[in-house]
């Protein structure tokens, strides 16, 4: 049985629950013929994250999927150093003492790694082209997760380098996020970007429907935000790190120790503009930003 250990709520993981799957028939194994899954939803409380992993140690998995960031990923390395564990996390697992090194793990850890620190000069310089009038941005962040910090620092250090003014805004509830739209409105910061964590993930209705109402231009760091609404996205893509956490959970259940596998990093990134929102926000995207985006939806 395979245990699987997420920060996200099962709504939220539709589509990344497909690719993990791919990832782990890619490898010979299907769920409900040779392979069980118990899964473990935390729903953006980070303070589930430790009881589900010891439940899942006590039910003796053969190996735990702690997929959907950093906190998952700890949760579960504090919780076993039997049992194999495959993570798919934004942070670098090095610096938060998840493996040895990236190209031999050891322990009884392996798995993919988002690079989240890597796009955040991106996002700022494509955001900075979509809304050059912008002279102030604002950053939103979970203070509940290990990597907002880090973050929070490469962005304003990504703000400073393009000129523009910077301010740190916090969320882990759902009031929290009403509350930093206020700020953004008051403050007259003139756009947003999102900061990489599952809890704000889960709220991506509320987010999508606040920075619309606010008139407020936001970057997002998964695609699944512009899809739904939002302006635009940049980052990693995360269906296929899921696929690839699947596979390395299959290839270890055929007996590859973790420790031997080396950490995956991510080969492709997604540009994803919302021109819809785009023109209801007032904004001419620039011909060149229409042309490399991968995916425009209109």
């Amino acid at each position: 049985m395979v245990g699987f250990l997420s920060a996200r709520s099962a709504a939220d993981s539709t589509q990344l629950l497909v690719a993990f799957r791919r990832g782990l028939r890619e490898a010979g194994y299907v769920e409900g013929q040779n392979v069980a899954i118990d899964y473990r939803f935390a729903e953006g409380k980070y303070d589930r994250l430790p009881v589900f992993a010891a439940d899942l140690v006590r039910r003796q998995v053969a190996v735990i999927a702690a997929i959907s960031g950093t906190p998952a990923a700890l949760a579960a390395k504090a919780a076993t150093s039997v049992i194999p564990i495959v993570f798919a996390n934004g942070a670098d697992p090095v610096e938060f003492g998840l493996i040895a090194s990236l190209s031999r793990p050891g322990a009884n850890l392996t798995g993919v790694t988002f690079l989240a620190m890597a796009t955040v000069a991106k996002r700022m310089s494509v955001l900075r082209e979509l809304v050059p009038t912008a002279a102030a941005i604002a950053y939103l962040a979970n203070p509940s997760n290990e990597l907002a910090k880090a973050e929070t620092k490469e962005t304003e250090n990504a703000a400073r380098a393009l000129g523009m003014r910077f301010h740190v805004l916090h969320a882990s509830a759902e009031h929290d996020i009403e509350a930093a739209f206020t700020r953004v409105v008051e403050g007259r910061v003139g756009a947003l970007v999102i900061g990489s964590d599952t809890f704000l993930s889960s709220r991506k209705q509320q987010l999508i429907l606040l920075a619309a109402r606010h008139r407020v231009p936001t970057m997002y760091y998964e695609r699944e935000f512009a899809e739904a609404g939002g302006l635009i996205s940049y980052g990693t893509d995360f269906a296929d790190s899921y696929r690839q956490a699947g596979d390395y959970t299959g290839r270890i259940l055929k007996g590859s120790k973790p420790g031997d596998l080396p950490v995956l990093q991510p080969t492709k990134f997604e540009l994803v503009l919302n021109l819809k929102t785009a023109r209801a926000l007032g904004l001419d995207v620039p011909p060149t930003l229409l042309a490399r985006a991968d995916e425009v939806i209109e």
